[in-house]
Parts: C-alpha cells; sequence; structure tokens
C-alpha cells in the first residue's frame, strides 16, 4: 500500500475550501489533521482527505432526498 501526503495548494483545489478555511476546521475538529513532512512542511494523508469529501457528500445527500 502506497500512502500519498498532499500538500496544501491541492488540498484546496481537491475541496475547494480557502486556506483559513481548512485550519478553521481543523481547529475545530471538523477536518482532517495536517501531519509534519520535517521542518516547516506539512501535508495531508490522501486517503483522510478522499474519506472526508465522501463523508460530506453523503452528508449532503442525506439532507436532500
Amino acid at each position: 500500500m502506497s500512502i500519498v501526503i498532499l500538500r496544501l495548494p491541492t488540498v484546496i483545489s481537491r475541496t475547494g475550501l480557502s486556506r483559513s478555511s481548512i485550519y478553521l476546521r481543523i481547529s475545530q475538529g471538523e477536518f482532517p489533521s495536517s501531519i509534519s513532512l520535517g521542518g516547516r512542511a506539512i501535508g495531508w494523508i490522501e486517503e483522510d482527505i478522499e474519506n472526508w469529501l465522501q463523508a460530506k457528500i453523503e452528508a449532503s445527500r442525506a439532507v436532500v432526498s
């Protein structure tokens, strides 16, 4: 199994959220936490972001139905 790390610009692109919205949601426990890549570099595990997106899609569809 290969783990893919996404950097912030990719997370912003995939989620449609702004940088500040991502960090706000992390502080509120509503978004996957980042991991340290060393120094000042951080990233997110792709699977965590994909799971979060899937949960948002499912929650949205449950409200509409």
